[in-house]
């Protein structure tokens, strides 16, 4: 158990906050690679891809073989394969990686099963009651965390976003024609594919 010696002062009443932090990651479960990002605005579905295409940005040198990403995720409100907005960015991602995209989601009340749980869990024992009072003592925290032996890589994303971004049923429409849903799983296993399957044909 890790004890500290220094005096933090504190209200003994919740009396709002300053800031509100939430955390967002991407784990490589195969490479026991963890990415944190740390939200100081909203999680949305533009927040989720804006943080993909940042760390496929960085990430993709590592995998120069690689043609398609599988994400394996909860099927929460901001990325869920019908949230109109989410589905839309995924499919400008690809178009703009050329990479295909397959999305599998844990049905309802598996999310424990996520490989990504277990990270927060490890990072909810690391700070272990700690005051968490300001904002670089969040990120502090999430740098000083170890997940299997390894720091994460930790990003702030001071970017504000906007909730509610939705489209119309024809902009839909037109998303969804460039989505493959498996039969009978149509909302838990989506794929994506890198070009329109008619883009080759003249």
């Amino acid at each position: 158990m890790r004890v500290s010696r220094t005096v933090v002062l504190a209200l003994d009443h919740d009396h709002g906050q300053d800031a509100t932090i939430t955390p967002y990651g991407i784990l490589l479960p195969v490479h026991d690679d963890l990415t944190i990002y740390l939200a100081t605005s909203v999680v949305t579905a533009d927040f989720i891809v804006d943080q993909l295409e940042a760390w496929w940005e960085r990430n993709r040198v590592r995998f120069p073989a690689v043609d398609t990403l599988l994400l394996l995720q909860d099927n929460g409100p901001e990325n869920h394969s019908r949230r109109t907005r989410f589905m839309e960015r995924i499919v400008m991602f690809t178009r703009r990686h050329r990479v295909t995209v397959r999305l599998a989601y844990w049905p309802p009340y598996h999310s424990k099963y996520n490989p990504i749980e277990r990270c927060w869990g490890i990072l909810e024992q690391h700070w272990n009651g700690a005051l968490l009072d300001t904002v670089p003592t969040v990120v502090a925290y999430a740098q000083t965390m170890t997940w299997k032996g390894v720091a994460p890589s930790v990003h702030l994303v001071t970017t504000s976003y906007a909730k509610g971004v939705r489209l119309s049923r024809a902009a839909m429409a037109e998303v969804e024609a460039q989505v493959q849903r498996l039969p009978d799983l149509g909302r838990w296993f989506v794929e994506i594919p890198r070009a329109t399957p008619n883009s080759g044909r003249h």
